[in-house]
């Protein structure tokens, strides 16, 4: 018969660490227990078999750090408070006549939705439908939707015309979006296809701010972006660890918690 129970008061520290933290290493765990790493691991093991945490090279997280792709109606539920407070955080960084990019995401296009008419001249460039349909009424806002193929799971537009056409611009600011943020893999989303858009973005504007919530920290999305150098500014969440926020910080990343 299977084992569904948590062993002992050491499992039971195990998981209220990971809750706290999202991730545990080995190494920690044996020193704050003291036990051995043969122990912790065996510990890991069992949790892992019934359901409570996920195995990762050197020690856990709470959820596994690959990101299944979920439609853009569905995504559109989840951390909405979160969201709102980290798209109003980024309007502090748009100034009047700024040239930028927003990319496609249900957090960047909350950027779209809470935008207020208080800007003289704003040239935005986006590859989603719904941030475009959000913005082009503005009569301050001169509003240039990319074309292509339109990917019905994100409502974003991609594919070899997007793409040729998101060369010929030249933009200060990028607001992009992502699935994940992890300190080994970087910037990451579960399309091969918007992580190519998003790179020639990034190519093709001064400035990167990522909007992310604290979800997305240390998982990663099946198609990589970039690596964390290309980010300057990280908006997210009290959610987020100060350890996290240390790390980024230390790579040169100014953290915005969005609050």
């Amino acid at each position: 018969m299977k084992n569904n129970n948590i062993n002992n008061i050491r499992q039971q520290k195990i998981l209220e660490e990971l809750n706290y933290n999202h991730y545990v290493s080995v190494t920690d765990l044996y020193k704050k227990l003291s036990v051995s790493a043969v122990t912790i691991r065996k510990d890991l093991t069992h949790l892992e078999k019934i359901g409570k945490l996920y195995r990762t090279h050197g020690g856990a997280t709470r959820e596994s750090f690959i990101v299944g792709e979920r439609h853009i109606n569905k995504k559109e539920t989840i951390q909405v408070e979160e969201k709102t407070k980290i798209a109003k955080a980024a309007l502090n960084f748009i100034e009047d006549n700024d040239f930028i990019v927003i990319s496609s995401g249900t957090t960047t296009q909350m950027v779209a939705q809470v935008i207020e008419n208080n800007y003289e001249k704003l040239t935005i460039l986006t590859s989603s439908l719904k941030s475009a349909m959000l913005l082009y009424g503005n009569p301050n806002f001169d509003v240039i939707q990319l074309g292509g193929d339109v990917r019905t799971k994100s409502g974003s537009v991609m594919g070899p015309y997007a793409e040729l056409m998101i060369n010929n611009y030249s933009c200060n600011k990028l607001f992009l979006g992502g699935d994940g943020v992890d300190f080994e893999f970087g910037l990451s989303t579960s399309s091969t296809m918007e992580a190519k858009m998003n790179q020639l973005m990034i190519n093709n504007s001064e400035k990167v701010i990522v909007l992310a919530d604290s979800t997305k920290i240390g998982r990663r999305g099946f198609g990589k972006i970039t690596d964390l150098d290309k980010i300057h500014v990280l908006i997210t969440d009290e959610g987020i660890n100060p350890k996290d926020v240390k790390k980024f910080e230390d790579l040169g990343i100014e953290v915005v918690v969005a609050r």
